[in-house]
């Protein structure tokens, strides 16, 4: 945390009173590329998940929640920051690793540098607020918000327990030479990277990389567990499991998960591999994301029964979701698991396929469960979701930079719909940016407008959610009003540049 951010934040913890320790905890899973419709709850047919269907059937079901982005990095900073794209300071996928930095681990070349854009250290994210209240802070997967040595990350920014790939790219491969870890109970004083002694013998590609053992998703959701293990009635915890799985590569232990699987699809697809990519071949991509999907599923079984077996699950907000759209690389194929094709675009794309992801939240004390809701909101609206659970008041003016011109709060609370108390207040419209596809959209009731290259398409989506029907000739008047929020939203960044609507 930057230092100049001190003199603000601090107090909470040395506040706190007896009564506060029975505040709710939470766990929040984001999983990876996971799409709309690739668990059953939410029409798949070809792959099992029936922990997820039964965290469906114990709490509430969204069916139109929106990630903050249409890729991983910038939607994770929704999330984490309580701002939208259009200012936020972390809106794509910019890396720091370089071919011309680079280390050994056995034979094989590695970068000595790894990781993402930082958040921006003057502006505060969610694990912060939490420990400053006096949660106990665990982060484990994905951090992408900081690069190895930057000023944005898990031991500078809140979490009092980080283990996972640091870097997004690093977690491209299963079977990797390191994870990062940060440990304030094992005595580490910064982000260190902890070698994976039993992977580095052998290939990171090709011949020879099937004898590696050491399972990145696996490790990480032992890690959580183990984390869990040492949680207590006594203080409440914020848990923020960003998990890899399904993402490419397509590879995993060949075990009774896998085995369910293969041979069993009446087509097959096999993937050459991209090295450049770390993604190593297969000859069952079917089998190999289906399987993931239900390991995924295997591992949000196990966190129920653990929250359970701690006497836990009663106080415990547990929060599934996606970081965004179906993937379609190393082998991944949507067009066969996506066989309705219930929405338009992939990763990347600021289609319904793209941002519209599955949500789902369980909470025995306040939901009940099997509801299903149509509320619209975007992971910007999570940190004030997750305050109001925690009871944390008046958030934005405890955290608000007074050192910052303009020190965005983007998000509306949910915790209305989730609970039933009180009245739900509803965005004018929800706002999205992104540079690699050069794409902006906006969406007000069931108006949406999508921009790309500076060109706007507007679709209606209560009779058109494929949004294959441009209206913008029609209705030139929405069309005007949406494009004067996107210039009402948008900030400019020298790093993600995107063309404003013509």
């Amino acid at each position: 945390m930057n230092l100049s951010r001190l003199a603000f934040i601090g107090a909470g913890a040395a506040a706190l009173t007896a009564q506060a320790q029975t505040r709710p905890n939470i766990i929040y899973l984001m999983c990876d590329d996971l799409g709309y419709a690739d668990i059953s709850c939410y029409g798949q047919h070809y792959i099992a998940t029936p922990n997820l269907d039964r965290l469906a059937s114990q709490g509430m079901r969204f069916t139109q929640a929106y990630s903050g982005s249409p890729v991983s990095a910038p939607a994770r900073a929704t999330f984490m920051t309580g701002q939208h794209t259009g200012h936020t300071h972390v809106r794509g996928n910019k890396e720091y690793w370089s071919s011309n930095n680079t280390v050994k681990y056995g034979d094989n070349t590695d970068y000595a540098r790894v990781g993402q854009e930082p958040y921006d250290p003057d502006h505060v994210i969610i694990p912060e607020i939490f420990h400053d209240n006096g949660y106990a802070t665990g982060m484990f997967g994905k951090w992408a918000g900081g690069y190895e040595g930057s000023v944005s990350t898990p031991d500078k920014r809140g979490v009092d327990e980080y283990y996972g790939p640091l870097c997004q790219f690093q977690a491209h491969l299963y079977y990797p030479n390191f994870l990062n870890r940060y440990s304030k109970k094992r005595g580490d004083t910064e982000t260190i990277r902890v070698t994976l002694d039993d992977n580095v013998p052998y290939p990171m590609y090709g011949s020879g990389y099937e004898k590696r053992t050491q399972y990145s998703a696996d490790l990480v959701h032992q890690a959580a567990l183990e984390w869990l293990d040492d949680r207590t009635a006594d203080q409440p915890f914020l848990g923020i499991f960003t998990y890899t799985l399904p993402h490419a590569e397509l590879r995993q232990p060949e075990d009774s998960i896998l085995l369910a699987y293969q041979g069993h699809f009446c087509v097959e697809k096999s993937f050459g591999g991209d090295q450049a990519s770390r993604y190593n071949p297969t000859d069952i991509a079917h089998a190999q994301f289906a399987a993931m999907v239900t390991r995924l599923d295997a591992y949000v079984g196990e966190i129920m029964d653990k929250l359970e077996e701690k006497g836990l699950a009663d106080n415990t907000v547990f929060i599934f979701t996606s970081d965004n759209g179906p993937h379609t690389e190393g082998g991944a194929d949507q067009t066969f698991f996506n066989v309705e094709q219930l929405l338009q675009g992939t990763k990347r794309y600021t289609y319904e396929g793209g941002i519209r992801i599955p949500f789902i939240v369980r909470w025995p004390a306040k939901i009940k469960g099997g509801q299903v809701s149509d509320q619209t909101f975007a992971f910007y609206d999570l940190m004030a979701t997750f305050c109001d659970i925690a009871g944390i008041d008046n958030y934005v003016e405890r955290y608000r930079n007074p050192n910052l011109e303009n020190d965005w709060f983007d998000g509306i609370s949910i915790y209305p719909t989730l609970t039933g108390e009180g009245e739900q207040q509803q965005h004018e419209y929800l706002y999205w940016e992104f540079h690699e596809t050069n794409m902006l959209a906006v969406r007000k009731g069931n108006w949406k407008l999508v921009v790309q290259n500076g060109t706007c398409k507007l679709f209606d989506l209560s009779l058109d959610l494929h949004e294959d029907n441009d209206l913008s000739s029609r209705y030139p008047a929405v069309v005007k009003e949406l494009k004067a929020a996107i210039l009402a939203e948008h900030t400019p960044s020298d790093l993600f540049n995107v063309t404003l609507p013509q």
